[in-house]
């Protein structure tokens, strides 16, 4: 059977996008009068082509693929060093909204942006729409500049803006999406519902090209609940941004939108993109989402949009005030959450974790700047950073896991969780900035006893090192079962476990972990190892004892 070459494309990806084609030529041809949707789109665009969204797309793309070294690594790209970490670290807050933690996420927010981000520059607009009106009189009316220059650099700005005001480290497009998704709601309210429904179109299309067969099969891994993570308030800040530069827009034209069409479309809209969606810490592993709560924030902020963006010029009898219009009370009402938002973000991204002491009693590994240890129940630095107890809850947070820390970057985090660094046995940890960066390896051995914990040590390698550096050992571990009225535990520590057997006198006896089909003798009792599993034997019983941590 002829093999086609691996750089060939298979069938199906070409079938996909004849197919697609083929569909679309078959509308067009459908659709009366022909070349209308041509002409429109003439008549707000150059070429009828949405060059700042194109504009826009290539350069996050070229942020991930060069700046995060996305090119090189594109399923590891570097993280830490473009999070917006603190005002501090300009670098941080420069890079964090262009940036991205994976494909995955590049992936899922510029599918976002490639749906909706046209409609927003339609609204927008590369031609003045006043009659009569020359485009080339002025730079600012000039289509060229507004479609390649004036789009892209207030996509520009809403992206620092959503870095500026974030709560804490971001990373991510997402608050620019939904800017464009709350530009373009209060003018095509129906139209950005479908827009946004059909990014999940674009997103199946992009797998289908990439992997046209997927394979799967059942197994455990580490899992997080799917709403962790979600930036919240982030998403909410670039709506806000993008509904009032929309607002203001309207404003300027003397548009009217449908009041119950724009409330229907951002209840849609707020729902589908899971706005509600607010959560916090309850525990190091443990996290608690506000799902009734989130509810009444999507329809309180689709009355308030409604209202904003449907008011009009008539004036107000208000206490206090003389001469305010409905429209100049929208604008108000749009700015008070935006805000509140500076008024948490200010303080907090004003903090610096200078002098933060490197958590856990192990060495760590130092390069670059950064220093990464492993260590368990110490305090967050970073979301405890202000501290704060509101309605039960409290942001003096303890994490455990893999931490990484550079005091010249304010950075303080978890970089890996303690679970998933259970279930994964051994992954690295990409440290780095502009132009250069390093893997930390972290590895996890450890015993599970029967019908008790597991004893675990941790281990670290510098991208300098000859080997492996012990950083961390857990409590010992204590099996369920006894042995003739004796007690077994798995002790780990400085790299190596022990098996310690005691009695009723509390006399210990210890003698390290026997070799793969060796054995060890303790007192009476006798220890088997087979692979993974260790045995315990004593006056002719013979059971299990422990387990060695399967690596997935």
């Amino acid at each position: 059977m002829l093999e086609l070459p691996s750089w060939l494309p298979s069938p199906v990806q070409v079938a996909v996008p004849l197919a697609l084609a083929a569909s679309l030529a078959l509308v067009w041809r459908l659709d009366r009068p022909r070349g209308r949707w041509g002409r429109r789109l003439r008549s707000r665009f150059v070429l009828g082509v949405p060059w700042g969204t194109l504009a826009s797309v290539c350069g996050v793309l070229a942020v991930y693929l060069f700046v995060q070294q996305g090119a090189a690594r594109w399923r590891a790209p570097l993280t830490l060093p473009f999070s917006s970490w603190s005002y501090l670290y300009p670098t941080g807050w420069l890079f964090a909204a262009f940036s991205h933690a994976g494909p995955g996420h590049l992936v899922g927010n510029l599918t976002t942006t490639l749906a909706v981000a046209p409609l927003a520059e339609y609204f927008f607009g590369h031609f003045r729409r006043e009659r009569g009106h020359n485009p080339f009189s002025s730079w600012r009316s000039n289509p060229y500049v507004r479609a390649f220059l004036v789009f892209p650099a207030g996509v520009f700005v809403v992206g620092l803006a959503t870095s500026l005001l974030a709560w804490g480290p971001i990373i991510g497009f997402s608050g620019v999406a939904f800017a464009f998704v709350g530009f373009a709601l209060v003018r095509y309210p129906l139209a950005t519902v479908v827009a946004v429904s059909a990014q999940g179109v674009v997103r199946t299309v992009y797998r289908a090209l990439r992997d046209p067969v997927a394979f799967g099969s059942g197994g455990t891994s580490f899992s997080q609940p799917w709403w962790y993570g979600i930036a919240v308030q982030g998403h909410a800040l670039g709506l806000f941004l993008g509904v009032l530069a929309g607002v203001l827009v309207l404003y300027r034209r003397r548009e009217r939108p449908d009041a119950l069409g724009l409330w229907t479309g951002a209840v849609v809209l707020g729902v589908s993109m899971n706005l509600w969606a607010v959560w916090w810490y309850r525990g190091e592993s443990s996290y608690v989402l506000y799902r009734g709560l989130g509810v009444l924030f999507v329809v309180a902020v689709a009355a308030l949009v409604a209202a904003a963006a449907t008011a009009d010029a008539r004036s107000l009898s208000l206490p206090l005030v003389e001469d305010v219009t409905r429209q100049q009370v929208g604008v108000v009402a749009l700015l008070i959450p935006l805000a509140v938002m500076a008024g948490v973000a200010i303080p907090v991204n004003l903090t610096s974790v200078d002098g933060a002491s490197v958590p856990g009693e192990g060495p760590g590994i130092e390069t670059g700047g950064y220093t990464v240890t492993y260590a368990e129940g110490v305090r967050n630095e970073k979301v405890s950073v202000v501290d704060v107890e509101l309605f039960g809850e409290t942001t003096n947070v303890t994490t455990s896991g893999v931490i990484v820390v550079n005091d010249d970057r304010e950075i303080w985090t978890q970089q890996v969780p303690k679970a998933r660094l259970a279930s994964a046995g051994r992954l690295g940890v990409r440290v780095g900035g502009l132009g250069w960066s390093e893997v930390v390896g972290v590895q996890r051995r450890g015993w599970s006893v029967a019908d008790g914990p597991t004893a675990y040590q941790v281990w670290l390698h510098g991208p300098d090192d000859d080997g492996w550096t012990h950083t961390y050992a857990s409590d010992p571990a204590t099996a369920g079962p006894t042995l003739a009225n004796r007690t077994v535990d798995v002790v780990p520590a400085n790299g190596t476990f022990y098996l310690r057997v005691s009695n009723d006198n509390a006399t210990f006896r210890t003698a390290p972990m026997p070799a793969v089909n060796e054995s060890v003798t303790i007192g009476p009792v006798r220890f088997e190892r087979e692979q993974r599993r260790l045995f315990a034997a004593v006056d002719g019983t013979r059971l299990r004892i422990a387990t060695r941590e399967n690596r997935n």
